[in-house]
């Protein structure tokens, strides 16, 4: 098999392996949020904090996931992710109260990252000049399934009851995992050098001509440029975090993770808000979704054409636009468009830092470092967004004022 095909297919395991963990995160929480109240009897701030759970899964494992696919490899790590989502699936089913749930949102949350982690890493290393693209993809495949699934499952759970769509879902799961995984390792691991991109090796180049030459490339988080390093040059972790583009990146992650995640929670209940059917304020979420998904391969093909920096930031600002005027808009299509501005910047900053960080620090180590920097997301960005945003709630009778601001603000200090 030419390395090109096999690429390919790693890239293609990678993107069935991780639709489902990113249905689970964006769109099963929201579809179940008001089963869940009635089901155990509490209120929306209870069902708001699995998402925090979830994020505090996400923040506990990234670091450690990032450590251990350089020793076992991206194949067993996928495989993990299937086996403990679809089991926590199942085990949800029979949740005795919202307390299980929010194990299960905290097991959910580290089982994504122990296929998001993996994939973004093994596609950009068979794909080294197209980094960008190569991350967009998968990172478009974790996003999609949020705005795919979230029809889906409001219909599965009238038609089917809870507890059977819940065990058709973990089978799902499961066996899309497991086939995903198949295909999934690093080139170095089955047999190709490493550091060589499918295009390069196809023409009979050497990783010479893909990195040694010290480009600048515009991207960085500090001074808007970095040096392309080759794997033989990447940074340590201790190396990478004396940096300041490290922190640069780590504070912007929990700034604008905040200010994107917080729409998950905020977008129907905003839409309600305004009078609008629940159905049709559900369209805010859909928007968000959409835009989440789809921003994520069109981002990462930006990123490799006009630099990391440039596309980040344009799609930072132009949420904090968005933000600011979400609350004066008062029709459902006005409303929809600035949702998916928003989930548009939300998607690029999944599609783009990820690539940035492997320009910025090499590639070596980037599991590692990338998940260092993912914690800001996972122990930061559901405190700043959906938890404080739904305290100023109830602090001023439903007033989205403030709320949308204070995150506007976020995405402006983010650029």
């Amino acid at each position: 098999m030419t390395r090109t095909k096999r690429g390919v297919l790693a890239a293609a395991g990678s993107c069935v392996a991780i639709f489902w963990p990113g249905a689970m995160i964006f769109s099963y929480p929201g579809v179940m949020a008001s089963h869940w109240q009635e089901m155990f009897g509490v209120g929306q701030g209870a069902t708001g904090t699995v998402l925090f759970f979830m994020l505090a899964g996400v923040g506990t494992f990234m670091f450690v996931v990032g450590q251990w696919q350089e020793r076992t490899g991206a194949r067993l790590m996928v495989s993990i992710s299937a086996v403990v989502c679809g089991l926590a699936l199942l085990a949800a089913s029979y949740a005795p109260s919202i307390h299980f749930i929010y194990l299960w949102a905290f097991l959910t949350g580290a089982s994504s990252c122990f296929i998001y982690l993996p994939g973004v890493t093994v596609v950009q290393r068979w794909f080294v000049r197209k980094k960008g693209l190569a991350s967009g993809t998968v990172s478009l495949f974790f996003g999609i399934g949020g705005a795919i699934m979230a029809p889906v499952l409001s219909g599965l759970l009238l038609t089917m009851g809870y507890e059977p769509m819940n065990r058709l879902l973990a089978l799902l799961i499961i066996g899309t995992g497991a086939i995903g995984a198949v295909f999934v390792e690093t080139p170095e691991r089955v047999g190709y050098a490493m550091g060589l991109s499918a295009e390069t090796a196809a023409g009979g180049g050497t990783e010479r001509d893909v990195k040694l030459t010290p480009s600048k490339e515009k991207g960085t988080a500090s001074s808007g440029y970095t040096k392309v390093l080759r794997v033989e040059e990447s940074l340590t972790v201790k190396e990478s975090i004396r940096t300041k583009s490290f922190w640069f990146l780590w504070l912007t992650w929990a700034l604008q993770g905040a200010a994107g995640i917080a729409m998950v929670t905020l977008s129907v209940s905003f839409g309600i808000a305004k009078g609008f059917p629940r159905e049709s304020a559900a369209l805010l979420l859909t928007a968000f979704n959409l835009t989440n998904g789809f921003s994520r391969l069109l981002s990462g093909f930006l990123s490799d054409l006009i630099g990391r920096h440039r596309t980040l930031i344009s799609t930072f600002f132009a949420a904090a636009c968005a933000y600011f005027v979400l609350p004066h808009v008062n029709t459902i299509g006005g409303v929809a468009v600035l949702g998916a501005v928003i989930g548009f910047s939300y998607g690029t900053l999944f599609a783009v830092s990820a690539p940035l960080v492997s320009d910025c620090f090499g590639l070596k180590y980037f599991g590692a470092i990338f998940g260092l920097v993912f914690t800001a997301f996972g122990f930061l960005s559901g405190l700043l967004g959906p938890s404080l945003s739904g305290y100023i709630l109830d602090s001023t009778e439903g007033n989205f004022l403030p709320v949308f601001t204070y995150l506007g603000v976020f995405c402006i200090l983010s650029g």
